[in-house]
């Protein structure tokens, strides 16, 4: 079975294709893929057994990864939190994954990474050669009951109260794409980032992520007298929300700011009939995040990526080692802190 390669930002087949697949997500298309492309440098590159000129049947779609300082590596996908190998028949992902390995010497590649949102039959066929890299949980959100209905299934004390205390404190609410609504954003991604002892994706992401997905972006900002006190960034595809980025003023969280955002969001998912609301993924060690998507009645899923590497791909670093980075990226000035995601995540996709 014959392999090939296409560009999914200049051959219109795979838009069309993505479109037409169920299980296709926000990180399959063009959009999301060009604002990876703008900001970080990444080629993408589809993988099919479909040639030129036919309608695709099936595609993997990644992104080359050069790096001079953590290695070269091809990752379906970066800062992607799931990426779906669209393919159906078992016989095109074993004639796909020959390429894969053929390709990894060949192109100076240390692995090729999966991030599928379902595993099938991904890692049953132990000829394949693909290792469990790294495991998260993600959280789903069944959007059809009504809005009512869902309100009373949210956490009484630590979603609903919450909800109502917003209101009583009379928080603003603002949505869209706006620079202003950005910048507000960003700032407090800076605070939140800081917080936890990391520095924050460029400002051009974002400004990338919006110029290429246009409408599909909302920007959400909840804010007492006139100061922003959280803000959450929803991407919609097809009958899917999805949170992505969520950040927030510590000051103020008492106030119930970031469950009324999310509140927002879900009931203008609702008006436009979207299904469900994607709350993405969480370290399987990260309880506080966990719990928090709990409350809300999410569905919790198991999140496996998988390796295929000429050696040993593995990550490094004791959590001695990541705490003392932690310690220092939360004293760093804003310029410096910034200045140091513009830099990192380049090489970190």
């Amino acid at each position: 079975m014959n392999v090939y390669q296409l560009d999914p930002l200049e051959d219109s087949r795979w838009t069309e294709f993505v479109e037409r697949r169920p299980d296709s997500s926000i990180f399959h298309t063009s959009g999301w893929l060009n604002a990876i492309r703008s900001t970080y440098g990444y080629e993408p590159v589809v993988y099919t057994t479909t040639p030129s000129g036919r309608d695709l049947e099936d595609g993997i779609v990644f992104c080359k990864v050069r790096s001079w300082l953590t290695g070269s590596r091809i990752v379906s996908l970066p800062f992607s939190d799931h990426c779906q190998p669209l393919v159906n028949r078992p016989e095109s992902f074993t004639a796909l994954m020959g390429q894969f390995k053929e390709s990894l010497p060949q192109q100076g590649w240390r692995y090729c990474e999966f991030r599928p949102l379902s595993v099938g039959g991904l890692s049953a066929n132990p000829d394949l050669g693909l290792v469990k890299s790294e495991s998260y949980c993600l959280h789903v959100l069944d959007l059809r009951p009504d809005v009512d209905t869902l309100f009373r299934t949210f956490h009484k004390s630590c979603v609903q109260r919450k909800i109502h205390r917003a209101e009583r404190e009379q928080l603003t609410y603002d949505e869209g794409r706006s620079e202003e609504l950005l910048q507000q954003f960003y700032r407090l991604l800076l605070m939140t980032r800081r917080r936890h002892g990391l520095p924050p994706q460029p400002l051009r992401w974002f400004q990338n992520l919006t110029e290429n997905l246009g409408d599909r972006v909302v920007i959400r900002v909840a804010s007492r007298e006139g100061q922003p006190v959280a803000s959450i960034l929803t991407i919609l595809h097809k009958k899917s929300l999805v949170y992505k980025y969520g950040c927030s003023d510590s000051r103020f969280h008492n106030l119930g700011g970031m469950l009324m955002l999310h509140w927002k969001a879900i009931q203008s998912a609702k008006q436009t009939g979207v299904l469900e609301y994607d709350l993405g993924r969480s370290e399987l060690d990260n309880e506080g995040l966990i719990s928090f998507k709990d409350n809300w009645g999410a569905k919790s899923l198991p999140l496996d990526y998988f390796r295929y590497s000429n050696g040993n791909s593995s990550r490094t670093g004791s959590p001695g080692r990541k705490r003392a980075v932690e310690a220092v990226f939360s004293r760093m000035p804003d310029s410096v802190l910034t200045a140091a995601g513009a830099f990192l995540y380049r090489h970190i996709g």
